[in-house]
């Protein structure tokens, strides 16, 4: 690599791969033996990882900040990744794919350079996770911040280590066929970096809630309990009942129910007494008991997360004061997820 090439490189490295500056950590290619290296973190780190001299991994965790998440798939699956990928990209986040050193590949995504809360974006990370049923999935980093007892977190080996890269290993691959970037510093140049803000949406769309109910605004502790707020239409159809769509309002329903909290009786309790205040057209039936609870066993034994705002049951109630909507017109979000939400209840 020429001076100038090799400075470049550098500095697109470390603007990505970069936590701690006082520790990294490194490990053996030879026997794999992992082990802490208490010296700065500088150019020559980087220089002598890319090279192949030593490897380099990243403590991401800095207080409880972060610049980047990992997320270790340890299998061969590629179809795993590339659902977790496309579920990132759904809510406006980019995701970058790296084969990994050995086995399995590593997922990406950077934040930017001031980094943003380490427990929010695992958060939305388990969460992501979760909505593609692989909840046990590690994240880098483990932790949601550093204390006394744990000062450094946990660090990933880093990309594109030098001899490996040869191999096709520790590089960037494109989803569409799992092939390597032809240039691996343009795109690692053109990343795009999403603002804690964006985090914040998700997390207040999803009803996301952290390890402690205070951590988390959208907890309603209103008479000393602790759940989270259902949207508007939903509270309008729990109140007033409806007269048509009675099995997609029930569905919709048992999903922001689940949300709460609520244990599948009591789901089921409180639908069957809603369904007491429908009012069908047409001379249609109330929705029965059986109904309510196959609508109820869906939902509890899958990961079903859409709020089907796009819905024929749910559109007419929506509110521009929604945060929802607000969230959905801000991100544009894809026609793929509409139609995901209309599919959910077929």
């Amino acid at each position: 690599m020429k001076k100038r090439e090799t400075a470049e490189k550098i500095a697109i490295y470390r603007k990505l791969f970069t936590g701690l500056l006082h520790v990294y950590g490194t490990y053996d290619p030879g026997t794999g033996h992992t082990r802490q290296v208490k010296a700065p973190f500088t150019d020559r780190v980087v220089y002598d990882h890319l090279k192949g001299y030593r490897p380099y991994g990243v403590y991401l965790l800095v207080e409880d900040r972060t610049r980047a998440i990992a997320v270790d798939f340890d299998s061969e699956n590629r179809l795993t990744v590339v659902n977790f990928v496309n579920k990132a990209n759904d809510y406006g986040i980019s995701a970058y794919i790296e084969r990994s050193k050995s086995k399995g590949y590593h997922v990406w995504i950077f934040f930017e350079e001031q980094g943003v809360s380490a427990a929010k974006a695992r958060l939305v990370a388990h969460h992501l996770l979760k909505e593609i049923e692989e909840p046990r999935t590690e994240v880098f980093p483990k932790q949601d911040e550093t204390n006394k007892k744990n000062p450094y977190g946990s660090f990933i080996n880093a990309p594109l280590f030098g001899p490996l890269v040869l191999q096709g290993k520790t590089v960037f691959l494109d989803p569409q066929d799992f092939i390597p970037y032809p240039d691996q510093w343009t795109l690692l140049e053109s990343v795009n970096k999403p603002s804690e803000t964006t985090l914040n949406d998700i997390i207040e769309i999803n009803s996301l809630s952290f390890s402690s109910p205070s951590e988390n605004p959208k907890h309603d502790t209103e008479n000393g309990n602790s759940r989270f707020i259902l949207p508007i239409c939903a509270r309008r159809i729990l109140q007033d009942g409806v007269s048509r769509f009675q099995r997609d309002s029930c569905f919709r329903l048992a999903v922001h129910l689940k949300r709460t909290g609520f244990p599948s009786d009591i789901t089921a309790a409180a639908l069957k007494a809603w369904a007491l205040k429908n009012k069908p057209a047409n001379g249609n039936g109330v929705i029965q008991d059986s109904e309510i609870i196959e609508a109820i066993t869906r939902v509890y034994n899958k990961s079903y997360t859409g709020f089907g705002c796009n819905t024929e049951a749910i559109a007419p109630l929506c509110e521009p004061s929604c945060p929802i909507k607000q969230w959905r017109e801000k991100n544009a979000v894809p026609s793929k997820i509409m139609e995901e939400n209309k599919a959910e209840v077929r």
